[in-house]
């Protein structure tokens, strides 16, 4: 399960670092042959057709509910595990309110929750 973040400011849209949270993503030992993931799924936020081109180049399908159309994009099944796990990440008291001013240790505080819920689920199994 790769798990990725990054710290913007609170004016920056979701698209613009949508490529860098996929690169950044820790893949060692996901994935097929390309060790990438297989699906990108994302929010009618993420619907561009630049990125979407960049993702497919990149190997990986995206999975993206077109804007302009009726909800009930299917992706509701899907996406509960990506709120469920923001959710997780956001329990931490840290994340909750943002007490650094620096984003370089926010981030390392968002790393290490990342980490957190995935050694969480890991253990589960």
């Amino acid at each position: 399960m790769p798990l990725a973040c990054r710290v913007t400011a609170a004016n920056v849209h979701d698209v613009t670092v949508m490529l860098a949270v996929l690169v950044g993503c820790p893949l060692a030992g996901y994935g097929g042959p390309g060790r990438t993931p297989a699906r990108l799924l994302g929010d009618r936020a993420y619907d561009s057709d630049g990125h979407e081109a960049v993702v497919r180049w990149m190997g990986i399908e995206p999975v993206i509910a077109q804007q302009r159309t009726a909800h009930g994009s299917g992706l509701g099944k899907e996406r509960y595990v990506v709120e469920r796990t923001i959710a997780a990440v956001h329990q931490n008291r840290r994340l909750k309110v943002r007490y650094e001013r620096r984003s370089d240790i926010h981030q390392a505080f968002l790393t290490l929750a990342c980490i957190k819920v995935c050694s969480y689920r890991l253990l589960d199994r």
